[in-house]
């Protein structure tokens, strides 16, 4: 059994001074030079063994008693700390320690897990993580705090494929298990992949467990010998040597694996797996060493402050393996969650001497300090980022200065002598602290803080830089009112004494709430805010509040003292008072033919119409129904545009306009709900257009515009319907179907008119816009509704009667009928109340048709069959010749002309197939035989008076509506006319890719064919109907005439002046960056070319421009040269070391110099003949001027550098001088000790002088080659 003797560090400092006074006082005095090896000290003399331990009699006591046999009570919850290394940290920014990401993470994992976390910032610059909970939450923190704060690494691990499954468990549970133990992340590969490596993501520790335990899985399936052998955990470090090395020699040797638990995991089994023989031969080698070192050990049990431990310990462990490799001495160091400060050291007893010098020397390496100083002036120690303290921790990295928030102290961690250095330094930066800072403390209401801080912090920010403090506001959720003022006293004083006066004023300041209507607030603000930014800058007190876009709300709030409220809340309102009176609005309808004339060639009418009466004007798209036209602006500009617009449309058609006195009274009735009465009318009379003044004008005056015929017709109307509404006005309301709307009315409104005239009353039926599809309204007397409504009931209830007839029609009929899907069926059943009409199938050859439907509308029905195949048997068939290049255009866009014609005339018309062009009639000599007949029989000429197929449309209806086809036809057959164009302009009427000639055919719908280049012709065609060629003429006459105006100016601007100048002036006219010449070229709009390098003339600058023009630049370069002829050019010597500070940082003095005197400086270029010539450019008395300023400068600027040179000389060292002091030095030994372990046989210890053994860097060395290499400088 080993015994412990426990040594203090107290106890240990004295045995190291054990030394006896002859000793002592013999190495104090000097040695001989013969006596000078027997004076140095043995290694046993410097560093004496321990005692030998004898075994105490409390030592072999028992310590079991009646207390170990009661069975301790677990706690339901735990506590475990966990230490994440410096290098292993995800968020390593010192400075933030507490906020940004890293306390987010950990507000994150408290919130998922229910565990407390509690982190601390080690010495080491370590993390220190305690985390209190539930077992079950405890181990899913440590899962989380592993993945997310500490950097992750990884490693694989090769097992058979088929100890996989052992691995992942049933349903999964053992690998979820494993990876909650060992806080990693496992991933085994798919079935169905060929791999067996399995991958682990981790920190290095968990990586080392899961490892661990994932091969121990392994090894229990495999089929190879397994044998587990318990070795005491403490003689494990023995058994795998240092950094493994021993039980890696092992493996090799036997060739088995050897699973040694790490020293995280509190497992005594080890596992060997291999060959029976290998395990069996690695099993008598781990028993060996157990039992020598478990022979041959002993033990020392020493007291170590505990914040000393990690020292001993090291980065990863690595200075106990160290101690490991060197002393064969293993150090057990207690659990950082344990209180225990006893460290114990494990080894041979010759060897712990050693050890224990090397675990004192470790943990003795660094101290603890304090320095006192007040927590509020930590912020200004550490400085602005961490700048103060960077320059003390750069000096001295290895100390760890410690700022404790609301502690009134500094700690200090590190090298003893660092730490003594890093003290003081701190010391005197808080003695100068205190002595020129103060704080003090104000109250203020938290609702007000905002208010102080401003916008973006400007107002904090300016009493900060102003007073030169700091001052800290509590955030929000602190709900503090004390703010902290800190820095220079009467700083301090002063912005106490502004804030103040800022929190009084918001005291009694005003809060005004303005109703602006929300459409109005995007205009107040203006685009990226530049408006409102003008209010602000107007009223900088007053904060300005819009509401959010989707509240819908108008209230605009302001805030700020009494006055400025007021100034601006009136300011505002003018604003939005302006806004509503340019936001007036009117509508005007014009026809839709006409919007194309309102806007003009190239929108030049609408633009200036816009432009001279001041209004916005929106027009309808070109597929939209909708005629209006909409204005807004002023009232006044508005009905400015409106009566232009109107004007425009007088001009274009037969269009007048005619006003109607009715009583504003009636106003409302006419219109009707939604204007249905009004619509009603204005479609009755082919569209026109009726305007009633303003609701609430009192104005009688109603505008009727339109067709003259169509005016009086709705004229009459109007004045009936008011007359109606004037005696007495009715209205009765009744509901049909929608499909019986068209019958009721009739072809072309006759039924409609009948009941109309009959009753005398007003019947308006649902537009496509109302909800209600069904309701007809009746407007007139009461007599007269009710007479009408009882016709009306009678039809719907007669069209309401189904009934089922029959008619005959010929077979030959029925094509018509169902052709194209049915269309004229479908006609039928919209016109007559949803009538069906079914034929019989084809093949039949039946005459009977059936209707089915309403009574009335079955009758109606039969009639218009009845017309219909009265048309078909009195149709006759018409050709018309139009040649085929034609029809293209006759057709118009997707066919639309030609579908008008068929819908006006009633007929159908038949294009021919296109022919091809490359099946034209063959040459005349090659006669064409008829369906190869072999008799050779010839066809007969072709007549050519008999047009071709190809030109011939044909045209199928009554006669009379045939022919009226036909003239609609050729009205639409093209027409070309020629325009005589000088040959030069062509390129510009074609324009840039087409774009000219393309804009001119969309405007005039007219096809214009300009002649090819190689022609040489000056005349375009213009191919187009009748109608729209003259305008089209017109209009390419007028851009010629535009073009020919351009060329003469052209030739105008063209004209060429020369002036001779001689070049050295050139640069003085160009001026810098070209700024003089820029400034010529753009005030008399010219072009100015001066000569370029290898021209002849290098003198001559030329001019184009206007004449005038070009003469005023001449003379304003000529009035520069005149003046450069003036000027005069002297040299002068200034000493070259003074050039630089002359012509300043980037040119600056120079330039300053130049500009006051107005001269021109030139300064020696590198390696000038003469370094100190000057060379001074300008007016005679401009040049001496600049002079004197130039050897008033030199004079003292010589003062400088004269000082700087006596300067310089001193601090040089005289040569030689260091070699003189290395002499009187004398060489040092260092400290030497004889009989020392390393030294064997006659081996002496290294010279310290001797420059062999340890060579100087840059030195040479005589005997042989430096080991350091060759010198670099």
């Amino acid at each position: 059994m080993s015994s412990v003797a426990v040594l203090t560090q107290e106890s240990f400092n004295e045995h190291r001074s054990g030394l006896l006074p002859e000793q002592s006082g013999a190495a104090v005095a000097g040695p001989s030079a013969g006596e000078e090896e027997d004076a140095l000290p043995t290694y046993k003399e410097a560093f004496p063994p321990l005692p030998e331990k004898a075994a105490t009699p409390e030592g072999t006591q028992d310590t079991t008693n009646a207390w170990t046999k009661i069975r301790p009570l677990k706690s339901s919850v735990i506590t475990q700390v966990f230490h994440v290394p410096l290098e292993e940290r995800k968020y390593k920014d010192i400075n933030q320690f507490g906020e940004g990401d890293q306390a987010k993470v950990c507000v994150d994992i408290m919130h998922k897990t229910g565990a407390h976390l509690e982190l601390s910032l080690a010495k080491d610059q370590g993390l220190s993580i305690m985390v209190s909970g539930k077992l079950d939450a405890v181990m899913k923190a440590r899962k989380e705090i592993v993945s997310r704060l500490q950097t992750q690494a990884s490693a694989t691990v090769a097992i058979p494929k088929e100890h996989h499954r052992f691995v992942i468990g049933k349903n999964g549970e053992k690998l979820q298990e494993l990876e909650l133990k060992t806080a990693t992340k496992i991933q085994i590969p798919r079935p169905d992949d060929p791999s067996n490596q399995i991958k682990i993501s981790g920190t290095k520790e968990g990586l080392e467990k899961a490892k661990h335990e994932i091969l121990l899985i392994s090894a229990e399936q495999d089929k190879r010998a397994v044998e587990r052998v318990n070795i005491d955990k403490v003689y494990h470090p023995f058994i795998t040597g240092a950094y493994n090395k021993l039980v890696g020699e092992m493996m090799q040797e036997t060739s088995a694996r050897i699973n040694v638990p790490p020293p995280s995991v509190n497992k005594t089994e080890i596992v060997i797996t291999g060959e029976k023989e290998q395990v069996a031969l690695a099993v008598t080698l781990i028993k060996k060493i157990y039992e020598e070192k478990k022979k041959n050990t002993t033990t020392i049990a020493v007291e170590v402050k505990k914040s000393q431990h990690k020292y001993v310990v090291g980065p990863k462990g690595n200075t106990l393996q160290e101690i490991l490799e060197r002393t064969g001495v293993s150090v057990e160091i207690p659990p950082s969650d344990s209180s225990s400060e006893t460290v114990i050291l494990r080894g041979e007893p010759d060897r712990l001497g050693q050890a224990l010098t090397e675990v004192y020397a470790k943990a003795n390496s660094y101290t603890v300090s304090s320095v006192m100083a007040p927590s509020w002036l930590h912020r200004f120690i550490i400085g602005k980022k961490g700048q103060n303290l960077a320059k003390i921790t750069q000096q001295m990295p290895k100390v760890h200065i410690e700022f404790t928030e609301g502690e009134d102290k500094i700690t200090l961690e590190g090298p003893t002598k660092d730490v003594q250095m890093v003290q003081s330094q701190i010391q005197t930066i808080v003695t100068d602290l205190v002595s020129r800072m103060d704080y003090t403390e104000i109250s203020v209401d938290p609702k007000f803080h905002r208010h102080l801080i401003g916008k973006g912090g400007v107002n904090i920010n300016r009493i900060k830089e102003l007073h030169k403090v700091t001052v800290r506001i509590p955030p929000d959720n602190e709900k503090s009112n004390l703010i902290r003022i800190e820095g220079d006293p009467q700083g301090v004083q002063e912005a106490k004494k502004e804030l103040l006066e800022l929190a009084s004023r918001m005291e009694n300041e005003r809060t005004k709430d303005l109703i602006i209507e929300q459409r109005f607030h995007r205009a107040i603000i203006g685009q990226k805010g530049e408006k409102i930014k003008e209010v602000r800058d107007k009223f900088p007190e007053v904060i300005i509040n819009f509401p959010d876009p989707a509240q819908k709300s108008d209230i605009v709030q302001l805030r700020g003292p009494r006055t400025e409220v007021e100034k601006c809340s009136k300011f505002m309102q003018k604003m939005v008072a302006e806004m509503v009176e340019n936001s007036h609005s009117v509508s005007v309808p014009i026809f839709k033919q006409f919007h194309r004339n309102i806007i003009g060639k190239g929108g030049s009418n609408i633009k200036k119409i816009r432009e001279e009466t001041n209004t916005k004007i929106d027009l309808p798209a070109e597929n939209s129904n909708s005629e209006m036209i909409v204005i807004t602006g002023k009232k006044a500009n508005c009905e400015a545009a409106r009566n232009r617009i109107l004007a425009i449309q007088k001009e274009l058609a037969n269009i007048t306009e005619m006003d109607v006195s009715i009583p504003s009274k009636l106003h409302n009735s006419l219109i009707g709900s939604k204007g249905r009465l009004v619509r009603s009318i204005m479609e009755e009379c082919g569209g026109v257009h009726i305007h009633f003044p303003t609701e609430g004008s009192g104005i009688d005056k109603v505008t009727i515009r339109g067709p003259v015929e169509e005016v009086e017709k709705a004229k009459q109307q109007l004045l009936a319907l008011a007359e109606e509404k004037q005696t007495k006005s009715h209205t009765a309301e009744l509901h049909a179907k929608p499909e019986y709307h068209k019958f009721l009315i009739g072809k072309g409104g006759g039924n409609i008119r009948k009941v109309r005239d009959s009753t005398g009353a007003r019947i308006i039926f649902p537009t496509a816009d109302d909800k209600d599809q069904e309701l007809i309204t009746v407007v007139g007397t009461e007599e007269a509704v009710r007479e009408a409504q009882k016709e009306l009931e009678e039809l719907i209830k007669s069209l309401d009667n189904i009934v089922e007839d029959t008619m005959t029609v010929d077979p030959k009929y029925h094509r018509h009928f169902v052709a194209r899907r049915g269309q004229v069926l479908r006609e039928l059943a919209d016109e007559y109340g949803g009538v069906m009409v079914s034929f019989p199938r084809t093949g039949l050859q039946s005459e009977k048709v059936t209707l089915k439907g309403a009574k009335e509308c079955v009758e109606a029905a039969k009639k218009r069959m009845m017309e219909i195949i009265e048309d078909l048997e009195a149709q006759v068939t018409m050709e018309c010749v139009i040649p085929q290049k034609f029809h293209r255009s006759i057709m118009g866009p997707k066919g639309s002309r030609i579908q008008q014609i068929t819908r006006d005339h009633n007929v159908q018309i038949k294009f021919p197939e296109r022919e091809d062009p490359q099946a034209a009639a063959p040459p005349a000599e090659a006669p064409v035989q008829e369906n190869g007949e072999a008799n050779g029989e010839m066809k007969e000429p072709v007549d050519p008076n008999v047009p071709k197929k190809c030109d011939v449309i044909v045209i199928s209806g009554r006669k009379e509506r045939c022919e009226a086809a036909m003239e609609a036809l050729k009205a639409l057959v093209p027409v070309t006319v020629e325009v005589e164009v000088p040959f030069e302009l062509h390129r510009y009427i074609i324009g840039q890719k087409g774009s000219g000639i393309r804009k001119m055919m969309d405007e005039f719908e007219v096809n214009i064919q300009v002649p090819a280049p190689e022609q040489q012709s000056n005349k375009i065609a213009i191919t187009g109907l009748a109608s729209h060629l003259d305008r089209a003429k017109e209009g390419l006459l007028e851009r010629v005439k535009e073009l020919l105006a351009e060329q003469e100016d052209r030739a105008l601007r063209n004209f060429k002046l020369t002036i001779t100048v001689d070049p050295k002036y050139h640069p003085k006219i160009i001026g810098r960056k070209g700024a003089i010449i820029t400034n010529i070229r753009t005030e008399h709009d010219v072009n100015i070319q001066f000569p370029e390098k290898n021209d002849e003339n290098q003198d001559q600058i030329t001019i184009t421009g206007y004449e005038h023009k070009a003469i005023a630049a001449r003379d304003a370069i000529q009035a520069i040269v005149d003046e450069l002829e003036e000027m005069i050019s002297e040299d002068i010597t200034l000493d070259s070391r003074i050039h630089a500070r002359i012509i300043g940082a980037r040119g600056k003095g120079i330039r300053k110099i130049m500009d006051e005197f107005k001269v021109d400086l030139r300064f020696p270029q590198s390696g000038a003949a003469d370094p100190n010539r000057v060379t001074v450019i300008g007016r005679p008395e401009l040049v001496d001027e600049a002079i004197d300023h130039l050897l008033n400068l030199e004079e003292e600027y010589m003062v400088d550098v004269a000082e700087n040179e006596a300067k310089m000389a001193y601090m040089r060292p005289p040569s030689g001088s260091s070699a003189a002091m290395d002499e009187q030095r004398g060489p040092s030994k260092g400290f030497v000790v004889r009989e020392a372990p390393w030294a064997t046989g006659n081996e002496k210890a290294p010279d310290m002088s001797s420059s062999e053994d340890f060579p100087s860097f840059g030195a040479p060395v005589a005997t042989k080659t430096s080991p350091w290499g060759p010198k670099r400088f």
